[in-house]
């Protein structure tokens, strides 16, 4: 899948949720629209998309409000003072964690920015054909009395 291919899903699917390209992209690049694709392929180009992904405006209508996520909180070690006023080393580990939040798109845009490939974090949240299981459903066969 190309950049250009990936933006306008990613574009799509905000759009559905009820994202503003248009106007997006005049008030945030400071271009005039040149149109959809003309933007899209401008976007695509060098580090551009990154205008978009993480526009507050954009990854609020991407990722709906109170929509559930399903985060890991890392494994984390730290002191404290027992009782008898020794100091012990707690060790945790990490941890599967669910949460449905209004601003769940802030936590996404948090992971995004500390990932290494943020095209490739966001990625992940798109359901497009090749995604979908190709086994076909077995219909079971008519019962014959």
């Amino acid at each position: 899948m190309t950049r250009f291919e990936l933006l306008q899903l990613l574009v799509g699917q905000a759009r559905h949720n009820g994202f503003e390209f248009r106007k997006w992209f005049v008030a945030d690049t400071g271009i005039s629209w040149p149109g959809g694709k003309e933007a899209l392929a401008w976007l695509s180009e060098g580090r551009r998309a990154a205008t978009l992904l993480f526009s507050h405006n954009f990854a609020s209508h991407f990722w709906k409000s109170g929509e559930p996520i399903t985060f890991m909180v890392d494994s984390q070690s730290f002191t404290r003072v027992k009782p008898d006023g020794s100091i012990a080393t707690v060790h945790r580990k990490g941890y599967t964690r669910r949460s449905g939040r209004a601003d769940v798109w802030r936590y996404h845009l948090q992971q995004m920015a500390a990932a290494e490939e943020p095209l490739r974090y966001i990625r992940r949240f798109l359901l497009v054909e090749e995604d979908l299981d190709e086994t076909p459903i077995h219909k079971p066969s008519p019962v014959h009395h």
